[in-house]
C-alpha cells in the first residue's frame, strides 16, 4: 500500500527545470532513500512534498484523497508529513526537552505530551541529556534532536534531508540503527543522504535522481552495478 504517490511532478526556476515529470510511489512501512548528484532534484523534491515549494503541474497524494501540492506547509505538518531539515534546526536557547515539546505541536492535549516526550527521548538516546541546553549539544546531538522534534508529533511520513552530514562513523552507525527503530507499518521514511554506506544500510529501495528525472530505482546493490548511475554519480 502506497502512503505517498508523486506523480508527474513538475517544477521549473526560470530556464531551470529542477523537477521533469518525476514520479514515484513510498510504501507505508518503507525506509526509501532518494539520491544522485547536486542539482538531481532531491531537495526540490522534499520542498514540494512539505509544501515550500508549489509545483508547475503534477500532484504528490498522501492517503487516497490528499494531495499536498494543495495544502500549506502548516497544513502538510498537521496531517502527518514532518520534514528535518539538512541543518539541524533546534531552538539552542531551550533544554532538549523544551524543544520536543514544540515539536509535539499545538494539537497533543497537555495530559498526552509528557508521555510522548519520554519516548522520544528513549528513543534518540537523548534522555541523559534532556535538561541541556539545545545550543550545548554537539552536532551529532542536534541531529538526533531535530528527529526527535520531528518525532514529537508522531507523523506518518518522515522527510529527513541529509541526516548523517558531519557525523563521524560512530555517531552515523547510532543514526543507522534509530532509522531502523522508526520504522512503522503505517508509517513511511523518505530520507536524501550522499553517504552510500548509511543508504545501504537503511533503505529498502533507492530512487536515484538525475536532471529532475528517475534514472534508477531499486536496491542498492543494483545501483551500484547500474552504468548509467556510475556515470552519472557513483563513479564522481
Amino acid at each position: 500500500m502506497s502512503a505517498l504517490v508523486v506523480e508527474n511532478l513538475s517544477v521549473v526556476f526560470g530556464r531551470f527545470r529542477a523537477l521533469d515529470a518525476l514520479s514515484l510511489a513510498v510504501d507505508a512501512g518503507e525506509v526509501r532513500a532518494v539520491i544522485g548528484p547536486n542539482g538531481a532534484g532531491k531537495t526540490t523534491l522534499l520542498d514540494v512534498i512539505s509544501g515550500i515549494t508549489k509545483p508547475r503541474s503534477g500532484r504528490v497524494m498522501f492517503g487516497d484523497t490528499l494531495d499536498l501540492t494543495r495544502r500549506s506547509e502548516t497544513e502538510i505538518a498537521r496531517a502527518g508529513v514532518r520534514r528535518k531539515f539538512q541543518k539541524p534546526s533546534v531552538f539552542p536557547a531551550l533544554t532538549v526537552r523544551e524543544n520536543l515539546d514544540i515539536g509535539c505541536g499545538t494539537a497533543m492535549v497537555p495530559r498526552l505530551r509528557a508521555a510522548r516526550i519520554a519516548e522520544v527521548l528513549a528513543e534518540t538516546g537523548l534522555d541523559p541529556r534532556e535538561d541541556a541546553l539545545a545550543g550545548s549539544l554537539a552536532h551529532g546531538e542536534k541531529q538526533w534532536l531535530e528527529i526527535g522534534m520531528v518525532l514529537a508529533s508522531d507523523p506518518k511520513i518522515i522527510l529527513l534531508d541529509e541526516p548523517v552530514a558531519g557525523l563521524s562513523d560512530s555517531e552515523t552507525e547510532r543514526t543507522a540503527a534509530l532509522i531502523h527503530a522508526l520504522r512503522r507499518p503505517d508509517r513511511a521514511i523518505l530520507v536524501i543522504e550522499h553517504d552510500m554506506v548509511f543508504v545501504e544500510a537503511i533503505a529498502d529501495r533507492v530512487t536515484v535522481l538525475h536532471e529532475g528525472r528517475t534514472l534508477y530505482e531499486g536496491g542498492m546493490q543494483g545501483a551500484r552495478a547500474d552504468a548509467r548511475v556510475i556515470e552519472v554519480f557513483l563513479g564522481r
